[in-house]
């Protein structure tokens, strides 16, 4: 038999307290692509769709892909830009009403916009008003989602990702899909359960490679094993977002037995409860990286000092300078720094000429009183280019990506990647393509939490993670918040 499935990808992680909101433009940066485009660009890569056709397509489903769109984390998304891309869904599900057998979403699960807390639970509502409650729906998310009643409520089946850095995603799409096939062959009838505890996120930020979340993990996989249980989800929340439902969740994909099951992810979670004071990532003042990046002699590779406070990847605005400031003061030799975003600057080195001497006022522009103000340095110009790149590591491998108009600046012996887009550092070739050899270097410094590691590990002699005190620091007492459910550990440190 075959089966019609409407799919698309629609993600975003919001920061709520970002000044940079989500507009259109911030989706059409990262590319914006619509049913057959965006499945010849995305189609074979780590994403959802690609895991979804690996069972469609010899299932002989009919997909019709409506869109995929994804945007830097940021602020919350505009109205705007939620009706545009939303509505490209919608719509598409109102022109094959009828038709649609099933649906698969890739989406983030921490979407906030500027009108509701949860931009998953609202497509979702939309999508049902369409479609109806008995055609199944199945959406992928990241397990840094806040994932809401509704969202369960609204999807019968909900699968997290299991990695982070995320190298699994589309292995997750493939098995939302197998699911997604028995329901509408009518082999079994799934629904999620979910359980929570009053945290902000699990206190290792859901790091996978090491740490409680590795035996959490295996626990997951182990039971997925158990008759009628097709998937489990640890999701260790993001913390930066402000709403009422923020926070770790388990869920539990099942049909049938749900009492046990709500037992087990019950369980689970109440171990990321029990071990919320436990901390396996030290986190370094901008001195003491810098320091040891002023001592560290390179044997087997080069130290990477990640600067986890102004991660773009979780809504940092990639303009911070207190790292790079210190990796200058110490006259770092042999280094590279990268990205430093600056639109403004970026364009302004766009017109040089590679080899000349240039002075700049560099990063620190958004909210200088967070993470370092703009710096005044007069270096050589390496480079100049359109930023355009091809990813070939464990999460980018095969994607097109882009920084905008970007420059290479040589301070000192530190050369500095200037670019105009927000992005984390997730991938080899966003240095490489531009002439910097992280590889080759002694000292590379980067912004990113987490997903810089499935790349970097491999070529570094040591890893170090420092606290700039930007945006994302792991410091969330530090944050002015509002909405959250109280009380909310660690904002209530006994609650």
């Amino acid at each position: 038999m075959t089966f019609t499935v409407l799919t698309a990808e629609f993600s975003h992680e919001s920061n709520t307290f970002s000044r940079c909101p989500a507009d259109y433009a911030a989706f059409t940066d990262r590319g914006v692509r619509l049913g057959e485009d965006a499945i010849s660009e995305r189609g074979k890569a780590n994403t959802p769709i690609a895991g979804f056709l690996d069972i469609g397509r010899p299932a002989g489903w009919r997909v019709i892909h409506a869109i995929s769109a994804t945007a830097q984390p940021s602020g919350p998304v505009t109205r705007d830009a939620f009706d545009r891309i939303a509505g490209v869904i919608v719509e598409t599900a109102k022109a094959h009403a009828g038709e649609i057998e099933g649906v698969l979403l890739g989406l983030h699960g921490a979407m906030v916009t500027e009108f509701c807390e949860d931009g998953e639970g609202e497509l979702l509502e939309r999508i049902r008003a369409v479609l109806g409650p008995k055609v199944p729906i199945g959406i992928t998310l990241d397990p840094h989602a806040n994932v809401t009643r509704k969202m369960t409520e609204l999807a019968d089946i909900v699968v997290s990702y299991k990695t982070y850095p995320h190298v699994d995603v589309r292995e997750t799409g493939k098995l939302a899909a197998g699911i997604l096939q028995r329901a509408m062959a009518g082999e079994i009838r799934p629904m999620t359960l979910r359980a929570e505890r009053p945290m902000l996120e699990e206190v290792n930020g859901g790091r996978t490679d090491i740490g409680p979340m590795v035996e959490r993990i295996a626990k997951a996989k182990a039971y997925e094993k158990e008759a009628g249980v097709f998937a489990v989800s640890v999701n260790g929340g993001f913390g930066n977002a402000d709403i009422h439902e923020v926070g770790p969740t388990v869920l539990v994909t099942c049909d049938g037995e749900h009492e046990k099951h709500q037992a087990f992810a019950d369980a689970l979670v109440e171990d990321m409860w029990q071990r919320r004071f436990e901390v396996v990532t030290p986190f370094l003042s901008v001195e003491d990286a810098v320091a040891e990046a002023k001592a560290y002699v390179a044997a087997s590779g080069p130290l990477i000092i990640a600067d986890y406070a102004d991660n773009p990847g979780g809504g940092g605005y990639g303009d911070a300078t207190g790292l790079l400031k210190g990796m200058i003061a110490a006259e770092l030799e042999d280094a590279c720094f990268g990205p430093i975003v600056d639109p403004e600057a970026a364009a302004e080195l766009r017109k040089g000429t590679p080899g000349s001497t240039v002075s700049v006022r560099l990063g620190g522009k958004v909210d200088p009183e967070i993470g370092g103000g703009p710096l005044a340095l007069t270096g050589t110009l390496v480079s100049v280019s359109d930023g355009a790149y091809i990813g070939d590591g464990p999460m980018l491998g095969g994607l097109r990506g882009n920084w905008g108009a970007c420059a290479v600046l040589r301070v000192g012996d530190i050369e500095i990647l200037v670019t105009t887009i927000r992005a984390q550092m997730t991938d080899l070739q966003q240095f490489r393509a531009f002439g910097i050899n992280p590889a080759a270097k002694r000292v590379v410094g980067l912004k990113s939490m987490q997903h810089f590691r499935a790349a970097f590990e491999p070529i570094a002699g040591k890893v170090i993670v420092c606290d700039s005190g930007a945006l994302c620091t792991p410091d969330l007492s530090k944050l002015p918040y509002k909405r959250v459910r109280r009380p909310m550990f660690p904002l209530d440190r006994n609650g």
